[in-house]
């Protein structure tokens, strides 16, 4: 009995050591957890508090619609028309199969055109994303190890049959075509998923569902309308639309400057030129997202505000007379001369203030001599009044004359007698020969030829009495000396206008004498309408070069229509004041005026005549020599030579100037010297135009809008 006691209490020591143990090892494994949840607590706490709470700030900006345009006396010339607008804004992170069920749900609700849009890509990644399981397993047998992400997606489209795509419903393609939308946007940015075509059923029943439609909202947008279609458009310039977005040779440029990917910006004329206060300001909105990508609250932390409106300088009435004049006489120099007008198709104008260089109307009209029908007989080319130059002929003999004077090379009284003279390269002589003895007025007045080689001669420091000029060679720096001066008046030189492109017209380097003599009567360098309205504005306003404008003032958006207070105005910028005695400009300007106001005067037997001489004029007509290269289909060239350039440039009244004009109209056959003149039936024209529309605003009681130059100015 006592052996079996003893045994018993020895099992009984077993059994509390190995519960101690265990009791033991709980106990460490306990203090382990305890220790590690304290350093968690202490060390760490506030570390997993903010993962658990992460969230990320991210601001987006929003567009607004840009600043308009208006004329010189308010009429509006571009506008915003406002649209009905649905947008998506994608959260962070979101898939590809998020947003087709998104398209699938929002299908439902709204049309949108799918015919034309969808390429088979658009139609594969749609068969991808329903069937991606099946298609990834098509190439699992491919070597991709050396392939990216994009480089195996391709992979598994390709993979796709042309069978597999063709059978899609229309409901289905519109699904796609709003998928496809949807895959435009950037995240948290606004991006227009539709805003054309959009019915007012349309635009409330996506409102009433929006709670349905993650990142829908239904807004308003703009698109630009012009109310007076075609007319100056050249100069309004264009945007690019909402999926061509900013271009992508200047993304980096834009991005920098806060634009987005898809945003309208101007690519050419005014819009390009004024882009930068057109834009507007946008709307910053700043987003807080949680760890899943989900916006779980915004703030408006800038406001946006519309872009700055333009007063152009151009007055819309009279640019539409413009252009009507210079279609009517085009039309009549092609059809009443076929013969030796068959080349002509040309004609631009340039008017502008001399005082201020306000460009107050700019044309340019191509006449189509085969239209197809529908087809209109006119095309607006307004832009070659910048972008294109032309031989000017006898219109710079102003600033031979002026360089004459200025230089020494000739006085008022010295007198010259008009008749033919020979040098090596041929006879020269005027336009008609022999026009007798004439001084600089006269020179002017007759055009004479012959008065503008002497002066080139004296000039150059050689001449002969005998008119026999064979050994004729002109000292250095002559050429360099016209150049110089004719630059001082705007020719050869940049005008400055507002406008982002402008030819700057040829000027070569003379290879013999004879080429300096054709230079000064305006038969070597080409120069743009733009330049020629320039030196024309200049020699009528006294010696002030002015730069050219087509924008008056800037101003900020209105809150109510119209125009709201000026932001920036444009004063008159005086470019250079040319280096001459006034008493010389005044006697190119006496020229000019004998040239349409006296029997004797060139263009008198239009000028000097009713209805157009009370509003005494002062012109220069010139005839440039003119080759013309015509290509085939085939881009065979073939070059027809013997035609000619008409020119004219003016001002008017001749004693106290309100509008320069200049004309030019291009490669007139060579009959058409003693026939026809279209270029001083335009200029006769446009004077008119401008002073009978002066006239009806008298009696209507219609100024220039004073209204915004009272405005106070802001930098």
């Amino acid at each position: 009995m006592g052996k079996k006691h003893k045994n018993k209490s020895k099992h009984k020591s077993h059994l509390s050591f190995r519960l101690n143990v265990v009791f033991f090892v709980v106990f460490l494994i306990f203090a382990g957890i305890i220790l590690q949840l304290g350093v968690v607590q202490i060390l760490n706490g506030e570390e997993a508090q903010e993962e658990i709470d992460r969230t990320e700030n991210t601001t987006t900006s929003i567009p607004v619609p840009r600043g308009e345009m208006y004329d010189r006396y308010g009429r509006v010339v571009v506008d915003n028309q406002p649209l009905y607008s649905i947008t998506y804004t994608p959260p962070k992170g979101v898939q590809p199969k998020d947003k087709l069920q998104l398209a699938e749900e929002i299908s439902k609700y709204i049309d949108m055109e799918y015919e034309g849009k969808l390429t088979d890509r658009d139609l594969k990644e749609y068969f991808f994303l329903q069937n991606q399981e099946e298609v990834t397993a098509r190439i699992e047998n491919e070597d991709t190890s050396e392939l990216d992400n994009g480089e195996v997606y391709q992979l598994q489209l390709d993979s796709i049959k042309q069978g597999e795509i063709a059978g899609y419903d229309n409901q289905t393609k519109e699904i796609i075509a709003i998928k496809k939308e949807l895959d435009k946007a950037y995240a948290l940015a606004p991006h227009v998923l539709k805003n054309t075509d959009i019915s007012e059923r349309e635009y409330s029943v996506v409102a009433e569902h929006l709670a349905e439609l993650p990142g829908i909202n239904v807004t308003s947008d703009w698109e630009r309308t012009y109310p007076y279609e075609s007319t100056f458009r050249s100069y309004i310039g264009s945007i690019t639309s909402k999926e061509q977005g900013v271009p992508r040779d200047q993304l980096d440029y834009f991005m920098s400057l806060d634009y987005s990917r898809n945003d309208r910006v101007g690519t050419s004329g005014l819009e390009q030129e004024y882009e930068d206060v057109l834009r507007g300001k946008k709307e910053k909105v700043q987003y807080e997202t949680d760890k899943n990508n989900q916006v779980i609250n915004s703030r408006v932390i800038r406001e946006g505000q519309k872009g700055k409106d333009l007063v152009l300088t151009i007055d819309m009435e009279l640019q539409e007379r413009v252009n009507k004049i210079v279609q009517e006489e085009l039309e009549a120099a092609i059809r009443e001369a076929p013969g030796p007008n068959r080349h002509l198709e040309n004609a631009v104008a340039v008017v502008s203030d001399p005082n201020t260089g306000e460009i107050l109307a700019i044309t340019g009209q191509t006449y189509n001599r085969t239209p197809e029908e529908g087809e209109s007989r006119f095309s607006d080319t307004s832009h070659q009044a910048l972008y294109n130059s032309y031989m000017p002929g006898s219109i710079v003999k102003g600033a031979t004359v002026l360089t004459g004077l200025h230089e020494g090379a000739v006085t008022p009284n010295t007198w010259i007698n008009d008749r033919p003279i020979t040098i090596a390269q041929g006879q020269k002589g005027s336009y008609t020969n022999n026009i007798g003895t004439v001084n600089d007025i006269a020179a002017l007045q007759q055009s004479s030829n012959v008065y503008m080689y002497f002066l080139a001669m004296y000039l150059g420091g050689e001449y002969s009495n005998n008119y026999d000029m064979n050994s004729l060679s002109l000292r250095a720096g002559t050429f360099d000396n016209f150049i110089y001066n004719f630059n001082q008046l705007g020719l050869g030189a940049k005008t400055g206008i507002d406008f982002p492109y402008e030819g700057l017209g040829f000027t070569g380097e003379p290879q013999n004498p004879g080429h300096i003599l054709d230079f000064s009567i305006g038969q070597f360098s080409t120069y743009t309408p733009m330049q020629l309205n320039q030196y024309v504005s200049t020699i009528a306003n006294g010696g002030d070069r002015m730069q050219p404008r087509l924008v008056k003032s800037i101003h900020e958006p209105s809150l109510e229509t119209g125009l709201g207070p000026i932001y920036k105005d444009y004063s008159p910028q005086v470019l250079n004041q040319i280096e001459m005695d006034h008493s010389y400009i005044e006697r190119v300007q006496e020229g000019f005026r004998q040239v349409a106001q006296t029997d004797q005067g060139t263009a008198s037997h239009v000028f000097s005549k009713e209805p157009y001489a009370k509003y005494k004029m002062a012109v220069k007509t010139g005839t440039a020599q003119s080759v013309k290269a015509v290509f085939d289909e085939n881009g065979e060239r073939t070059t027809y030579k013997n035609l000619l350039n008409k020119t004219l440039v003016g001002y008017a009244p001749s004693d106290d100037p309100e509008i320069a004009f200049s004309i030019v109209s291009p490669y007139l056959g060579e009959e058409a010297s003693s026939t026809f003149n279209i270029s001083n039936n335009i200029g006769a024209r446009i004077g008119q135009a401008y002073f009978e529309l002066k006239e009806e605003r008298k009696e209507n009681g219609i100024t220039t809008n004073n209204s915004t130059e009272e405005a106070e100015t802001e930098e």
